[in-house]
């Protein structure tokens, strides 16, 4: 795909106006460089914001300034106020009334910054940059420095958002739903550990993906999982038809518990990737052509019988290799009721993968994360990114759900 073209700022024709304004600029000022421009333009900033000022006081008060005659409310001074731009600091003498009832718009009351800063460190934080790399570009790009603890201070601003979003209602059924798990190290008390960070996403009745929620750093238990399962209950969910993940710990008891009617699938690409981690380079290619004859064969009778035959063909050199295809039988199997079309839909997790490679460049670009508040915000903000492009259903969703109402009558609307 080719990169998006960034949009470049073409000038506007040079009118007789704007060539007084430029000859004002150079008799005003002693511009030889592009510096001096911005010196220009930030000392020209902050005499316009000045007389703005000035002119919504007098606006507020009804008269212009020194006209006072008995008005109930009048001037109280200024009090200077530092205001950070895109080019650069620069002081303000902000207007004071009597009454404290004066409120500037173009520079609003507690707000230092008129550049758009917070949305940049909020943009630099979804990409997974730390707060010490997010306050060196700043910066670097506009002249002036942030401290760590403001950037911070930033971004758990988005904290009420998180629990909103975590809380939001939800639709009543989800014919799919897959469960992930992505680790990330974070540091606690001084220690580093690894933590989970267990991703629910769901496709809708239209096929439009969800992330319904992003559960962080607890063990995996049955108990675990209920809790899981019954918060998305609370918020809406009444039925799932297939929920697809990986041998999670305690999963399937809880929704025998939460969902009776639920379908557990395995995902196979977890299957094969946790059976070939003991088979040595030399053999994975045959092996994992071997294991793929298993989860395409046409029914569950012949999936079977190939199952015992390439545990007999490998048995010899990797004896425990096909154990977890025999105990997992019962969760592998509901894949061979469905076409081959249907079943890429939710025997793989390629839904998810998508979603995981955004979680994975956070990774790359932390070793650590410095709590797991901090990992939060950055998944959350990593997941608003990658759902930008979900605009469409997926591949295949008219015959998937098409089957899916065939194999479970009367559980998806009409």
């Amino acid at each position: 795909m080719a990169n998006k073209r960034r949009d470049v700022y073409k000038a506007k024709p040079m009118t007789e106006g704007k060539k007084a304004v430029i000859q004002g600029l150079l008799n005003e000022y002693d511009i030889h460089t592009a510096e001096d421009i911005q010196d220009a333009l930030k000392d020209l900033l902050s005499g316009t914001i000045q007389s703005m000022l000035e002119s919504e006081m007098n606006e507020h008060l009804g008269y212009e300034k020194y006209a006072r005659d008995e008005e109930p409310n009048y001037r109280n001074g200024t009090k200077s106020k530092t205001v950070r731009s895109k080019y650069g600091e620069f002081e303000v003498d902000v207007p004071q009334d009597r009454n404290s009832t004066f409120e500037p718009a173009i520079v609003k009351k507690r707000q230092k910054d008129i550049s758009g800063i917070e949305e940049q460190v909020i943009a630099m934080y979804a990409k997974g940059m730390t707060t010490t790399q997010i306050s060196e570009m700043i910066e670097s790009i506009y002249g002036f420095e942030i401290s760590e603890g403001l950037v911070s201070d930033i971004t758990d601003k988005l904290m009420p958002q998180i629990e909103d979003w975590q809380n939001r209602p939800l639709s009543a059924v989800y014919p799919i739903i897959f469960i992930d798990a992505i680790h990330f190290s974070v540091r606690n008390d001084g220690i580093v550990s690894k933590l989970a960070a267990y991703v629910v996403l769901g496709i809708n009745e239209d096929g439009m993906k969800e992330v319904l929620s992003i559960e962080v750093g607890e063990n995996e238990s049955s108990k675990y999982w209920l809790g899981v399962l019954n918060s998305l209950k609370n918020r809406g969910v009444q039925d799932i038809l297939i929920l697809c993940s990986d041998g999670l710990a305690g999963l399937k008891e809880a929704i025998q518990a939460a969902f009776p009617n639920t379908e557990h699938q395995r995902c196979i690409v977890h299957m094969v990737r946790n059976t070939l981690k003991y088979v040595a380079n030399k053999d994975m290619k045959a092996f994992a052509k071997d294991l793929k004859t298993i989860y395409t064969a046409p029914d569950e009778k012949t999936a079977l019988k190939r199952l015992d035959e390439v545990t007999k063909k490998w048995e010899s050199l990797y004896p425990h290799a096909m154990n977890r295809w025999h105990d997992n039988w019962d969760v592998i199997t509901p894949i061979f009721k469905f076409s081959m079309d249907v079943r890429t839909a939710f025997y793989t997790t390629n839904a998810i993968e998508s979603l995981n490679s955004c979680y994975r460049r956070l990774n790359k670009q932390r070793s650590v994360f410095p709590s797991s508040q901090a990992l939060i915000k950055a998944l959350y903000l990593a997941t608003f990114e990658a759902t930008k492009k979900w605009t469409m259903p997926i591949r295949n969703w008219g015959k998937v759900r098409g089957e899916l109402s065939i194999m479970y009558p009367g559980r998806l609307s009409d």
